[in-house]
Order: structure tokens, then sequence, then C-alpha cells
């Protein structure tokens, strides 16, 4: 009986663990409804269905204890399907996607209307807003945590808005200590 406990309650801490090892994912207009009482800068997830590295983004990066600790205290997380069917409120305009085909749920379809306006043109692409909603930078393609991380701590700490040139960027790069554990 004592065996059969521990393992009940192995089973229910590894489960917590899970849980607790989830991104606080959102639409992007809660994002902006929270922005208004308490301003953070937001993360978008923008992916498809059909997108290989989206699902391995999801699976390895966003759900590493580390970025999830970081996400979760720093940002608004959003998930947006580049290709999908909501209508979104951004920025005085209503975006949708006149164009969806429902018979192509899991293939591609066609881009969103919101996806053009960011001009997102490959899947993952992560887009960084400000705290007043205003894209600081897209970055496309799958990231390692360690890889998120840069620009995780970049935006959150606004040391963006001192680098104007790609060699600044380099330098920042190069001299970034990052402590994420892949």
């Amino acid at each position: 009986m004592k065996t059969i406990l521990l393992f009940v309650f192995a089973m229910v801490f590894s489960q917590a663990n899970i849980v607790a090892q989830t991104i606080n994912w959102m639409s992007l207009e809660e994002a902006l409804e929270l922005q208004k009482k308490t301003p953070k800068k937001i993360m978008m997830d923008v992916y498809t269905n059909w997108c290989g590295p989206c699902k391995m983004l999801d699976k390895k990066t966003f759900h590493n204890p580390d970025v999830v600790d970081f996400v979760n205290k720093n940002y608004y997380a959003v998930k947006f399907n580049g290709e999908g069917n909501d209508v979104i409120d951004y920025k005085g305009a209503s975006f949708s996607n006149p164009n969806y085909n429902p018979s192509k749920v899991n293939s591609r379809n066609s881009a969103h209307e919101l996806a053009r306006f960011l001009q997102i043109t490959a899947y993952p692409t992560i887009v960084f807003f400000d705290e007043k909603a205003d894209v600081i930078a897209p970055i496309r393609g799958y990231r390692t945590p360690e890889q998120l991380e840069l620009y995780l701590k970049m935006f959150h700490s606004d040391d963006h808005k001192s680098i104007t040139t790609q060699e600044e960027f380099n330098a920042y790069y190069k001299a970034f200590k990052g402590n994420f554990k892949g």
C-alpha cells in the first residue's frame, strides 16, 4: 500500500510540474486588454498547423522551464495562427482571413491579414511588441531556448533601443551571457 501511495504521489507531483511548465498563452485581444491595466511587452508566436518547425518550437522551446518562467513573468504571451480564421482587432483596424479555406485546416491556407500587416514571411515567427503594442521586431525561424533567451532579455530590458547597427548587435550578441538550459 505504501508503494502505491508513493507512486501516486510521484505521478501527481510530476503532473504538477508539467502544468507549471506551461506558458500562459492568450489571444492578442486579451493581451492588449491586460496591457491597459498592467503594461508589459507581448511575445507573439505566429505559427501554422502544418509547420514542422512551429511544432518543434512549441514542444522544445516553449516548454523549457527557463523560457516558461521568464515569459510568464515578463511578457504577455500570444499564440496566433498566421493562416487561421480569427477576426482580430489591432491598432484600430480589424483583420481577418477572407480567403480562408476550412478544408485546408491542416495544410497551407491563405495568409491572415494580420500576418501580412506584420510582414510575416516565414513560420514560425516570434513577434515582439512593446508596452504600447507597437512592433519591436519579428524573429523568424525556429529558436532553441538558448537562442531565444537573447531576444527575450534584450527586448525586456530595452537594450535593443541602443543598438543601431549590425556591428552593435554583433557585439551585443558576442557579449551576451545567457543562463537558460537546453
